[in-house]
């Protein structure tokens, strides 16, 4: 079995802090956060609430197409990555 607090960290790579994300918690409550592309909008739910022990109101997710990058000849891509914006009820914060 694993850890239910350590599968809680796999599935929330990372807080996403951009201009947007900002606005978005000042004027929605809601947060950003880089998810696995496997990861449903359920384990998501469920990881926040349990890490930061909150009331999640609702999931949206985004699935967003890597970039091509280019060095001289060469090109690249970067790899394909997914974000989920939780909104939270009123009166709980998460400090990032």
């Amino acid at each position: 079995m694993t850890d239910p607090l350590l599968e809680a960290y796999r599935i929330l790579r990372r807080p996403l802090l951009t201009e947007k994300g900002s606005a978005q918690i000042e004027s929605r409550n809601a947060y950003t956060f880089e998810v696995p592309l496997a990861s449903n909008k359920i384990q998501v739910r469920q990881a926040v609430e349990r890490l930061y022990g909150v009331k999640v109101l609702s999931v949206q997710t985004v699935r967003r197409r890597g970039k091509v990058r280019r060095r001289g000849r060469a090109v690249g891509r970067e790899p394909d990555w997914k974000k989920a914006i939780v909104r939270l009820r009123s009166g709980d914060r998460i400090e990032v």
